[in-house]
């Protein structure tokens, strides 16, 4: 594949997971949908993996690696897309260290668990990590979930939500990662386009 056409083909693969990743970090500030637990946040959701990380880090080289694929002035009769080629593979580092602080906020949420109430129905209030120190993981005790009662499903609702981060952030540190190869490509050997070719990448 043309290093110009990978990289288009990166950075526009990149920009809508950077999208759901804000998203979903966001949807994680309100448990279940819910507005009222705003002094019970997992502390992982304040680390705003999703929101920085796989996110904003992830939407700079998204947008590099778009252009350093398409034909600008330097064009493939100039410096073959070398420049921006360049900018592609340091952008790309960037992306890189923030999608992997997705993907290691996210796993440490999952791994802790979340932050909730404890017996809320008998009126005995214990906010805690509940499911921290077990000798089990509670992912795959689906019983273990009814023992937090508030937020309601903010079990279910920490997992769905943290899963899509810890995906995404796999896939975009590996996406950076191609990037910065096929960048560093770019810049030694120019791009592969011919000069006659109209299309962008």
């Amino acid at each position: 594949m043309c290093t110009g056409k990978c990289s288009r083909f990166v950075g526009l693969s990149l920009l809508p997971m950077a999208l759901i990743c804000i998203g979903a970090n966001l949807l994680l500030f309100f448990p279940n949908g819910e507005t009222k637990w705003n002094d019970h946040i997992t502390i992982q959701v304040w680390l705003m993996g999703g929101i920085v990380g796989g996110g904003l880090f992830v939407l700079c080289p998204s947008c590099n690696a778009v252009r350093a694929g398409g034909k600008g002035c330097c064009g493939a009769g100039c410096c073959g897309n070398r420049c921006r080629m360049l900018r592609s593979v340091f952008s790309s580092i960037f992306g890189g260290l923030g999608s992997f602080y997705c993907l290691a906020v996210s796993a440490t949420a999952l791994s802790d668990g979340p932050l909730c109430n404890l017996n809320a129905t008998a009126g005995f209030q214990k906010w805690g990590y509940h499911f921290k120190n077990l000798n089990q993981s509670y992912l795959q005790d689906q019983a273990l979930w009814s023992l937090c009662e508030e937020p309601h499903n903010i079990v279910l609702w920490n997992i769905v939500l943290f899963s899509i981060l810890l995906g995404f952030g796999v896939i975009e540190f590996v996406l950076c990662c191609i990037q910065i190869i096929n960048g560093l490509m770019g810049v030694m050997c120019g791009d592969c386009r011919k000069k006659g070719d109209k299309n962008d990448g």
